[in-house]
């Protein structure tokens, strides 16, 4: 080791070959990585690509650290070349054959304009190397003094800078512009179908979400070709170059859009398919619920005749804006409308349905007195045919509080609540004889069995 200079010790022989060696290295990665750049399918579509907005900016920057990274490589590669030739001038070198090599390896130098171009530089990767490096000025100047391990550093910055440019670009390029055609397909096809069926922007909602997404799929593709970056959203924590993903939040949208109205669309095919069946179904469930509220006025009447005393609900006519609902939705089907057919048939199903059940209810609530009345009555015969088994049929209180019940209730009109308190005291009779005439337990037993049954 020879005494301390500007640049620090002079190496040995075997220091300065391995610094060579590294250096050597070094310099081929950096070689690879550029050929592998200036190869990159992402770097020629952002050569030949009219960019805009944060990519056009970007991309620049890029382009002049590119432009720096080969001016600065080919620098490297000079003094590389010449340390190499100072090397091989002899197999054991001089003293000043080894000064020489620890200037050119690990002194520092002042890069001459040509090499930065406008004399700046983005902030390298590392520290700026050994001779003073970026430190807090923001980027190595001319002025600034670097050592070939400080070049690498400065060389790796600018090819990470131009590396994350070209690799979210072409991550971007790869991802979206194939989906948005083929949504595109998509939405063509949907747009044909909807015009089948009447379908169409200003007539139908489902037209106007078609027209929507068809503008926002023709934007969103000019701006994923002129401005990529704009669309990619960088990985969390993530420094590596091109360390991100796609974001796709504008194309899931309308494709989520798309989908909502190819299912209206389905929806409005199934009933071109179908809807003379459903009609079909309509007229009936509608001609059923008028038969149940005919019956159902016909048997108030009925019950007003035969039934005395009895609240007996009014019944409602016939659904005649159903009717004229199902008139137009014929009209519909016959002009081929649809798209205004599916609706309206959805509607007058569910609002058939609801009237079929309420002609149901109304006639059940017009009958009731008389399944009292039947019920009344078959209780009677009932606790007859029991006096009858206990051989009791000839008792007189019996036959006369039987007579008088079956009077009330085969009468009309039929006092239902006079004849349900003549119904009470018949059991009630025939039920104090069995217990006289079976006594004790029995009667008891007996007396039990007729209170459950009434």
């Amino acid at each position: 080791m020879g005494p301390a200079g500007p640049t620090g010790p002079v190496m040995s022989r075997e220091e300065a070959d391995r610094a060579l060696e590294r250096l050597t290295a070094e310099h081929e990665a950096v070689e690879s990585s550029l050929l592998a750049l200036q190869d990159h399918a992402g770097r020629r579509l952002l050569e030949g690509a009219q960019l805009t907005g944060v990519t056009a900016r970007r991309w620049a920057e890029a382009e002049a650290a590119v432009t720096r990274l080969w001016n600065v490589f080919d620098y490297y590669s000079g003094t590389l070349a010449k340390a190499q030739e100072v090397r091989e001038r002899r197999r054991w070198p001089s003293r000043e054959d080894l000064a020489e090599l620890t200037q050119l390896l690990r002194g520092p130098r002042t890069l001459p304009g040509s090499v930065l171009g406008d004399g700046t530089a983005p902030p390298p990767a590392g520290d700026g190397g050994a001779g003073g490096g970026a430190g807090g000025s923001g980027g190595p100047r001319l002025t600034e003094e670097v050592t070939l391990g400080g070049l690498v550093e400065w060389m790796n910055g600018w090819y990470a800078q131009a590396l994350d440019v070209v690799a979210a670009a072409d991550s971007v390029w790869s991802a979206l512009p194939a989906r948005i055609d083929m949504l595109a397909a998509e939405l063509r096809r949907v747009r044909s179908l909807a015009h089948s069926v009447g379908v169409r922007p200003g007539e139908h909602p489902a037209g106007d979400d078609l027209e929507r997404t068809t503008e926002e799929l023709t934007a969103l593709r000019a701006e994923v070709v002129s401005d990529p970056l704009a669309f990619w959203t960088r990985a969390g924590g993530s420094s590596a170059p091109g360390g991100g993903r796609p974001d796709t939040s504008r194309y899931d949208r309308a494709a989520r859009r798309l989908e909502d109205v190819r299912r209206e669309i389905d929806a409005v095919l199934n009933v071109r398919q179908d809807s003379e069946q459903r009609l079909m179904r309509l007229r009936d469930v509608l001609s059923r619920a008028d038969r149940t509220l005919a019956e159902a006025r016909e048997a108030r009447g009925e019950v007003l005749a035969k039934i005395a005393a009895s609240e007996v609900p009014a019944v409602s006519g016939p659904a005649t804006a159903l009717q004229e609902e199902l008139t137009a939705a014929a009209e519909y089907r016959r002009r081929s409308q649809w798209h205004r057919l599916s609706p309206l048939l959805e509607s007058l199903e569910e609002r058939a349905e609801d009237e079929l059940d309420r002609a149901r209810a109304q006639l059940a609530a017009v009958t009731a007195p008389l399944a009292v009345r039947a019920e009344l009555r078959g209780r009677l015969d009932a606790y007859k045919a029991k006096v009858a088994q206990q051989g009791m049929a000839e008792d007189r209180m019996l036959i006369e509080r039987y007579d008088a019940a079956r009077r009330m209730l085969w009468s009309a009109p039929c006092d239902l609540r006079a004849a349900e308190d003549a119904v009470l005291r018949y059991q009630h009779a025939a039920q104090d004889v069995l217990m006289a005439r079976h006594g004790g337990a029995e009667g008891g037993s007996a007396r039990a069995e007729g209170v459950a049954d009434s």
